[in-house]
């Protein structure tokens, strides 16, 4: 499906490339929250009841986007740590359990389970400089000690994409926890729970969504919701939240059991916005397009003798494209490509490129360039 392109009018000048990041708000995300902004303004809290019914439809399109059978099984977390905390510490854990990972993890999906160290709890984790089958080399790190695989859906450096639905088989057979921070995935490509064992989805709505920061998806599957220990209490998680006078309570039995306190209804208005469009243009549209983005860059990269850090098989790929310039110190290029209002980041090793769905080829030329120009390739 097609969509308006002043949805994104960003500044001419700039080459935003860095969705990975922290990515830019579509105009009716803006408009939204100036709308809400203006009311609280004029009305205050006048309209409390349909601000809850833009929350209610935010659950709803997260649900749509990870293939959940309910919008009661989404949880409305902080942030995609939060979320990974509320798994970590909620799960009952014994001396030598173990948890297998990448060492290769951005901090939020590393540090929380290497925490668990204080409880006995093993970190094992797979060097993927080493790897040349990493689902197999994930699987072969496990023990019958082993309580869970914790992984990024896409790696946030290079942009290496899992094969979860391998992991997720074989997680199942074995009785094994799979969590998913699937933060660099979704909002770019197609995600289905009823193709993914995952227990655990989390992800923050501010890189491929589109939206603010302060609201992320925390997903839990339904047969482990209460088996997970509550560490933080408070009016709205709990199953008769608007009886404020009652005196007996009890957790929600759906996942706002997650939720301590009043919800961030200024981010939830804003990233329902985001997922209206992502939900109108199509997830497999905006996956398509996104790959023939990053298939052009690719191409492009290949064609001026630079050195791609990303996967090149597409099977791999996600959105995210890092490269290096022989000979020039990718510090010294991004300070050039960011002085030049080339918007990117410095990781992995060298430049990481992340352009989305409706970013104008064009766009990424221009950055081509610009890094050809500064390195004098």
């Amino acid at each position: 499906m097609s969509f308006d392109p002043d949805e994104f009018a960003l500044d001419p000048t700039l080459c935003h490339l860095n969705h990975a990041a922290v990515g830019p708000w579509p105009r009716r995300t803006a408009e939204a929250v100036a709308r809400f902004a203006e009311e609280n303004r004029r009305l205050g809290s006048l309209h409390y009841p349909q601000w809850l019914a833009t929350e209610r439809c935010l659950r709803e399109r997260l649900a749509r986007l990870i293939g959940a059978e309910s919008a009661a099984d989404i949880a409305l977390a902080k942030n995609t740590s939060e979320a990974l905390s509320t798994i970590a510490y909620g799960l009952t854990w014994e001396p030598g359990d173990e948890i297998v990972g990448i060492a290769q993890e951005f901090p939020s999906n590393r540090v929380v389970w290497q925490s668990l160290g204080a409880q006995g709890v093993v970190w094992s984790a797979l060097d993927l400089d080493r790897s040349s089958d990493p689902e197999a080399d994930l699987l072969a790190l496990c023990t019958p000690r082993t309580r869970m695989i914790a992984v990024s859906w896409v790696q946030y450096a290079r942009g290496l994409r899992l094969d979860l639905e391998r992991i997720g088989t074989f997680c199942r057979s074995k009785g094994i926890l799979l969590c998913v921070d699937a933060i660099q995935g979704l909002g770019a490509l197609p995600f289905d729970l009823s193709r993914i064992a995952a227990d655990f989805v989390v992800a923050d709505g501010h890189k491929w969504m589109l939206g603010p920061e302060g609201v992320a998806l925390l997903y839990v599957r339904p047969s482990l919701r209460n088996g997970l220990t509550l560490r933080q209490f408070g009016w709205h998680m709990l199953e008769h939240s608007g009886d404020f006078d009652r005196a007996d309570w009890r957790p929600a039995e759906d996942a706002r059991r997650f939720e301590c306190g009043s919800p961030n209804l200024l981010g939830i208005h804003a990233l329902e916005a985001s997922l209206s469009l992502i939900e109108e243009v199509g997830i497999g549209q905006v996956w398509s397009r996104l790959q023939e983005r990053t298939a052009h860059l690719i191409e492009a990269i290949d064609r001026h003798g630079l050195e791609l850090l990303s996967p090149r098989t597409p099977e791999r790929r996600a959105g995210i494209v890092s490269f290096r310039v022989p000979g020039t110190p990718s510090s010294e290029l991004y300070a050039g490509l960011m002085q030049r209002r080339v918007l990117c980041a410095q990781r992995g090793g060298g430049i990481r490129f992340s352009p989305h769905f409706y970013t104008p080829v064009e766009v990424i030329d221009r950055a081509l360039g610009e890094v050809l120009e500064i390195a004098a390739v």
